[in-house]
Order: structure tokens, then C-alpha cells, then sequence
């Protein structure tokens, strides 16, 4: 898990470095070629079994989910900062909580409630509305919260059904069709080998991010191995200092700080709240 967040940083990187001579729908589609190269070895490897699925309309959804949260973050991240980006992202665990509760019917106490609500205080601190102090397209990464935390939900019903390898397959394939129609609109034709190199460098950190993060998964416990998740911000403040230049100020750490206190709050009473299995 430590290895995935370090590349989708660096992922991250590479996607805002590009987006100053690409459209982001262009880069997003570059990304997501690591991806869905990945699956076609899969099918190489497994064969048609991957495809067969009894929810495919669930399966359609969270691959058009997937593109939407990555195309937004990225556009997002073409204007703000990365660490701004990166922090603002960490309230998707709350949308998760209270998507659980609306759709799955998971139980949220007054205190899983007051965590959500002190994060999205957290979210406000960093953001803070009305000012100049952070970019408004930071905006967009709330969005983009929201429709990864909704693919999130899907992918939890989808675990009862379908296997893990024909979720990631459906959700290549699907993403893949869907960036692919904007591209005769937005098309650049990259001009230079060091465009090239980087395009490859972020499609296959990408594929190799995603794997490492399902291998994790599969090793350990969701709630074991998802606290490294906020590692995010320390390679995102790092690849911001040394590749752009910039700094998160002293309230955009105070409000990460309140993210994660209430992000890894929400994640140990939904552990505990869970009935434990022998």
C-alpha cells in the first residue's frame, strides 16, 4: 500500500507536468492506457472468465465513476497546488460513511457523524471559501471525492458477486471507451521524446500503483492498510516542493490535520462497529 500511494503521487506529478502542454481529458486518457493495458494481459493470463459478471449495469457505473473522479481531480490539479489537491481529496472517506448509510444501510453513530462534520471543517479550513488563499479549482477535487466515494459504494456491492480481477477489467475497459470519444476534440500529438517518456512513465506507474493497491487489499484488512492512504500528503508535499516549487501555508496543514485525526477516527469506529468474524 505504501509503494501504490508513493507512485499515484508521483502518478499525480507526472499528470500535472502535462497538463501545462496537454488538455487534461488528454491526459487522463494517457493514464488510464496503463490500466487497460494491464487488463489485456489479464485476459491474456485468465481469459473470458474475467468478463463474466451478473451486475453489469453496477460495473458500467463505477468505470464511468472512475474516469469522472480522475478527469476532475486533474483538471484540478492544472491549476492548484498538489498539496492542496491531495488534502482536500482525504474527505472521500467521509462521503463514504455517509453513501454507507444512505445505500448500504450501514449504521453511523453520533460519533462517526460529528468526525464526518469535523472533517469537512478540516476541508473548509484548507479551502477557505471567499478568499484568494487557495485556487477555486480545488473546488473541482470535492467533486471528484464524492464520485470516487460513490464508486467506492458500487464496489462493495459488487464484491458479494464478482471477482476483483472483473471489476478492475470493466472499469479499464469502461473508463478507456469513455475518455476515448473527447479525443478528436482535444487531441495534441506529443512532439518531443521526453513527452513520450513521461507519458509512459505515468501510464505504467499507474497500472503498477493499481496492483500493488489490490494486492495490499487482499493481504491485510481494508482498515489495516487503509490509514497509509494519507502518506499522500507527504509525497504530495514533497513532489510539489522539489518538481513545482511550491509549499503548502500553515493553514492548509492545520486542516489536513484535522482531515486525518477525523478520517482515522471514522476508520476505527467503523472497525469497531463491525462484528468480528472467526
Amino acid at each position: 500500500m505504501l509503494g501504490g500511494m508513493f507512485l499515484f503521487s508521483a502518478v499525480d506529478t507526472q499528470a500535472k507536468f502535462l497538463t501545462g502542454e496537454f488538455h487534461p481529458a488528454q491526459v487522463m486518457w494517457f493514464r488510464q492506457l496503463g490500466l487497460f493495458a494491464g487488463v489485456i494481459i489479464l485476459f491474456a493470463i485468465k481469459g473470458k472468465s474475467i468478463f463474466i459478471t451478473s451486475q453489469l449495469p453496477l460495473q458500467v457505473s463505477r468505470g464511468a465513476l472512475a474516469i469522472c473522479s480522475g478527469l476532475l481531480f486533474i483538471y484540478a490539479i492544472r491549476y492548484a497546488k498538489l498539496v492542496d489537491a491531495v488534502a482536500v481529496s482525504f474527505v472521500a472517506p467521509f462521503f463514504l460513511t455517509i453513501l454507507g448509510a444512505l445505500f448500504l444501510g450501514e449504521k453511523v453513530g453520533i460519533r462517526r457523524w460529528s468526525a464526518v462534520a469535523v472533517g469537512f471543517i478540516g476541508a473548509m479550513i484548507i479551502i477557505r471559501p471567499g478568499t484568494d488563499a487557495v485556487h477555486p479549482a480545488v473546488l473541482l477535487v470535492l467533486i471528484a471525492a464524492l464520485a470516487y466515494a460513490l464508486r467506492q459504494v458500487i464496489g462493495r456491492k459488487l464484491a458479494d458477486t464478482d471477482k476483483t480481477s472483473t471489476t478492475v477489467a470493466y472499469t479499464a475497459i469502461v473508463g478507456t471507451v469513455l475518455i476515448t470519444l473527447p479525443m478528436p476534440l482535444v487531441w495534441h500529438t506529443p512532439h518531443s521524446t521526453g513527452q513520450i517518456l513521461l507519458i509512459v512513465s505515468m501510464a505504467t506507474m499507474a497500472a503498477v500503483a493499481e496492483v500493488l493497491v489490490i494486492k495490499a487489499l487482499e493481504a491485510a484488512e481494508a482498515v489495516v492498510v487503509a490509514p497509509i492512504h494519507y502518506t499522500l500528503i507527504i509525497w504530495g508535499t514533497l513532489y510539489g516542493y522539489f518538481v513545482f516549487g511550491q509549499l503548502p501555508d500553515l493553514w492548509t496543514w492545520v486542516g489536513t490535520a484535522i482531515i486525518v485525526a477525523a478520517g482515522l477516527f471514522t476508520l476505527y469506529r467503523r472497525q469497531s462497529a463491525q462484528p468480528v468474524s472467526r
